[in-house]
């Protein structure tokens, strides 16, 4: 958004000092121009604000289209960094690893304290974030993905503009047959926020879940999943206004277009409850 340009830059300090090869760089300008940046990193500057899904998706035909270009695309949000120097070199190794792995998901940890909190770790056990695992979504601002995984189910879905994006990626990526990883040894830091700092938060929240279910998931499962989050919004005792605005997001979800519908087959049901979270929650 333009507003960071001193922790983007220390974000593209920590991308230079990689080791391996060079990491290619694009910096889009969502809606902002982009400040100064060092000689080689590419730039888009878009005249709106897309939202966070519709500026990665110009981010990804920044390296040709659907990114062909490059193997790999890593997504590291502009007020974070890289807190080790092989988390590329660890990127390339486990893809080239595992030919099922399309999508892995970083640890973020606070940069002053080094903790991580119990949101960014991507499964229901996150008691323990230093557990490396197998899971079922990953977190939008510090991940890889492979290439291939673009070409085989499609973009971010830019209409979300805020909230869910990933899921809704990731149920696709897994419904096609790849796998994503969580990393505790690849590491953003970032410091510590609650995700309702942005005015939209409830209302995006809601709407983008119900889009999520509607376009991805089998018909009976639509309504436990759906129910199951509203009885968890419930138990969260959220403020008069925060619940207005999540209902307001609820109703504006089931009266709007969603996208296609494309909903899983059975056999990913059961791999993403195998993998510990069945999609009704």
């Amino acid at each position: 958004m333009g507003n960071r340009p001193d922790e983007l830059r220390a974000l593209l300090d920590s991308i230079a000092k990689q080791d391996g090869d060079p990491v290619r760089v694009a910096v889009v300008g969502n809606g902002s121009p982009v400040p100064e940046v060092p000689d080689g990193v590419r730039t888009v500057e878009l005249p709106e604000n897309l939202g966070i899904p519709g500026g990665r998706n110009v981010g990804i035909e920044a390296f040709g289209p659907g990114g062909q270009d490059v193997d790999i695309l890593l997504f590291l949000d502009d007020d974070g960094l890289l807190a080790h120097h092989d988390t590329a070199e660890l990127c390339r190794r486990a893809f080239d690893a595992d030919p099922e792995l399309g999508i892995i998901s970083f640890r973020i940890a606070d940069p002053e304290t080094g903790s991580t909190q119990r949101r960014h770790v991507p499964r229901l056990r996150a008691a323990d974030p230093m557990r490396s695992s197998r899971v079922t979504t990953f977190l939008g601002g510090a991940n890889a993905v492979r290439t291939r995984v673009f070409a085989d189910v499609g973009g971010l879905p830019d209409a979300f503009f805020y909230a869910h994006e990933e899921t809704d990626l990731a149920w696709r990526a897994l419904d096609a047959g790849w796998m994503i990883d969580y990393r505790s040894d690849m590491v953003l830091y970032h410091p510590a926020t609650a995700p309702s700092r942005h005015a939209v938060y409830h209302r995006m929240v809601a709407r983008n879940r119900v889009w999520l279910a509607r376009r991805n998931l089998p018909a009976p499962l639509v309504p436990l999943y759906l129910g199951a989050w509203m009885l968890l919004t419930l138990l969260r005792r959220p403020s008069r206004s925060a619940l207005k605005a999540w209902f307001g997001g609820f109703r504006e979800g089931w009266t709007t277009p969603c996208g296609p519908r494309r909903p899983m087959r059975w056999r990913t049901v059961w791999r993403l409850t195998r993998l510990g979270r069945p999609p009704v929650i």
